[in-house]
């Protein structure tokens, strides 16, 4: 009898502690709403540039200045509106968990994320421009797991197994370059549903 009261205890310390040292009030709703924003974002991409180039022919490919500005601007309104999904059912579970969303943890967990994140878009700014329309899913892709990986060890382990499978896709996506679209509605689309269907059903978020 006292050894179970004993790991009841042990267990219940080990959760306080999981909740003052992680960010765990990441909802499954925001990674589904991201998936279903990436996939409508990837569609309209089709539209404007890939469908006009083909598959294959991504070697080099020089758009124009419309173009580009077209493609910035679905690619921004895209992050825009995932962003804002994410805040807004993450507050939703704050409010119902009686958690606060803005402590130490939290900035670490941006920090750690946003380093990769910001320099990777930069990156893949500047090789959109010079016109390598092919690389930029591979590098998202990358960027954005590493990004993952990298902030991970301040929430849920679950973000660390989705960033490995978004960086294991970004490499495919680089060998099979003209396919890259594909492979980002997999990583930000496909991915991101799954990811938050699985965070609903564990964590009942």
């Amino acid at each position: 009898m006292n050894q179970q009261k004993y790991i009841e205890d042990l267990s219940e310390i080990k959760e306080m502690m999981n909740k003052s040292s992680k960010f765990i009030s990441l909802s499954g709703l925001s990674g589904i709403s991201a998936g279903l924003i990436a996939l409508i974002g990837a569609y309209f991409a089709w539209i404007i540039v890939y469908s006009k180039t083909g598959y294959q022919n991504f070697d080099r490919t020089l758009m124009s200045f419309d173009q580009l500005i077209l493609l910035l601007g679905i690619g921004f309104l895209t992050l825009i509106m995932a962003v804002g999904f994410g805040i807004f059912f993450t507050r939703l579970k704050v409010k119902r968990t009686k958690q606060n969303i803005w402590d130490s943890q939290t900035k670490r967990l941006l920090i750690n994320l946003f380093i990769p994140l910001l320099s990777g878009g930069m990156f893949c700014l500047l090789i959109l421009i010079k016109g390598y329309v092919g690389l930029i899913a591979p590098l998202t892709l990358l960027f954005y797991g590493l990004a993952l990986v990298n902030a991970s060890k301040y929430t849920l382990t679950e973000v660390r197994s989705l960033g490995i499978l978004e960086i294991v896709l970004g490499l495919i996506a680089t060998y099979f370059i003209g396919y890259g679209l594909i492979f980002w509605c997999i990583g930000f689309g496909v991915l991101h549903i799954v990811y938050g269907i699985i965070m609903e059903v564990k964590y009942k978020s």
